[in-house]
């Protein structure tokens, strides 16, 4: 057993445990307090003497204890000495405990004493215990008595701030991790004309994106193109049968463009055509501010035929007419492209680790979280995993839900908020909610959410409130 030397007596703001009146044989304590601030702990008490009667071979020593199991550390000795023990304690090799202890000659010791003293805190000390241990002395130095009094049992150190319990949602794996990639080119052609001139105008620059769309994909010896869809669109100008035909034999020929450009198996390419783009054509007019807007909205929303109602918006507002021809017509004339593929799943977590710093778009979120759980949670390297899971699966609710956990892992509340609020609401994001709120300090608006939570199941909602009961 240590015994600890007093040092300065320093204010404490959190106080801890304190228990009624407490005897060991003649002498009591009072107003007991063990108080942590930062790395020491403080006890204070009123010790009461006056019932305390020593011998004048006799002397009394009143230490107070904390214990813990095989841990324990006395505290400064308080030492009340007869008559005789006094003079020979003085006259000899000091007090019984040394220089640090508190000693009367009892026909002078007081009737109280405000007993404190500061030490240095240790982990073990949570949970422990206080008593007031006293020991009688006659000649010798030999122990007649020893007593224990319990003043504090099972000292816990108050909480100030709310520690949350985070809660990380393992996602499914994928069956299979099947992705897209989507676009639009605007291919020219001359006029009635539906065979493809790569030189033609700005064909280059957007045959090119078709291109560059399956090469990112078609050169990546983790991923296999499934389907290619072209799908065709002509503009309402013109007649209906002519435009059929246009869309059509062009959407064929960019077929055959592409086909001839990749040797692709039968079958992964796939095509269908739209004769005139009157879905693109309402789109443009009602985020337009022609003049005659409602009326042309109303001609495209009617039962005519599709030459009909080009017909009619060119001859009753020509110069509308006029505009949609040279502003929003080329635009309808367009080939839609989307390219379906899968990416091979990564089994080793190496593997994922170099794919994460590579290409973090061929990881699933589920390959994601097994990578998160290789590193300790809170670290730069738990959190980045999930920012740039987030990142890949900005709309995904379970990504955004353990990114959340993430941030107020390292207590980035602003980010955990923004993260959360695309999280939907599951249980666990609820009790997310819950745990946001309770470190903000919004402490009723997180009592009715860990109230919600603990209804959906939510183990956990139960001791998040009587944390926050208890910070209160």
């Amino acid at each position: 057993m240590k015994r600890i030397i007093p040092i300065i007596m320093i204010c404490m703001a959190v106080f801890g445990s304190a228990t009624a009146q407490t005897t060991v044989a003649g002498a009591s304590a009072q107003d007991v307090r063990m108080a942590k601030n930062g790395d020491y702990i403080s006890v204070d008490m009123l010790l009461d003497l006056q019932n305390l009667e020593v011998g004048t071979n006799r002397a009394v020593l009143l230490t107070p204890v904390i214990k813990n199991g095989n841990d324990s550390v006395e505290l400064v000795s308080v030492g009340i000495y007869g008559r005789n023990r006094y003079i020979y304690y003085t006259r000899n090799k000091g007090m019984i405990t040394g220089e640090e202890e508190m000693s009367y000659k009892a026909s002078e010791k007081p009737q109280q004493i405000s007993y404190n003293t500061v030490i240095p805190y240790k982990e073990w000390m949570e949970g422990s215990s206080l008593v007031l241990n006293r020991k009688d002395y006659g000649c010798c130095s030999d122990i007649l008595a020893n007593a224990d009094g319990m003043l504090v049992d099972k000292y816990r150190t108050p909480i100030t701030e709310y520690a949350p319990v985070l809660l990380y949602v393992h996602p499914k794996a994928e069956e299979q991790k099947a992705r897209s990639l989507s676009g639009t080119a605007y291919v020219d052609f001359p006029v009635n004309i539906t065979e493809i001139r790569p030189q033609y105008r700005n064909n280059v620059a957007e045959l090119g994106k078709i291109q560059n769309t399956i090469d990112s994909v078609n050169n990546d010896k983790d991923i296999t193109i499934q389907k290619v869809s072209i799908k065709g669109f002509a503009s309402p100008e013109g007649s209906y049968a002519l435009n059929e035909r246009l869309a059509k034999g062009r959407t064929a020929s960019l077929e055959k463009y592409v086909q001839e450009l990749y040797n692709f198996e039968k079958g992964v390419i796939a095509t269908s055509y739209e004769p005139e783009d009157w879905a693109g054509l309402r789109k443009y007019v009602e985020n337009s501010s022609l003049e005659n807007k409602d009326a042309i909205l109303a001609i495209i929303d009617g039962n005519d035929t599709p030459d009909r109602k080009d017909w009619t918006i060119k001859t009753k507002y020509n110069n509308d007419y006029q505009h949609l021809l040279a502003y929003c017509y080329p635009a309808l004339r367009h080939s839609d492209y989307k390219i379906d593929y899968v990416i091979r799943e990564f089994t080793s977590i190496d593997e994922i680790k170099e794919i994460m710093s590579t290409s973090p778009h061929k990881l699933s979120l589920e390959e994601f979280h097994r990578l998160a759980q290789e590193y300790e949670a809170g670290s730069e390297e738990f959190n980045n995993v999930f920012e740039t899971a987030v990142k890949m699966y900005p709309k995904d609710e379970i990504a955004n839900l353990n990114a959340a956990n993430a941030a107020m892992e390292r207590k980035d509340l602003v980010s955990a908020e923004k993260y959360l609020a695309k999280a939907g609401n599951t249980a666990q994001a609820v009790y997310a909610r819950g745990n946001l709120a309770a470190m903000q300090r919004n402490f009723t608006a997180a009592a009715e959410l860990f109230r919600q939570a603990q209804q959906a199941g939510i183990n956990e909602a139960a001791a998040a409130l009587e944390q926050i009961d208890e910070i209160q």
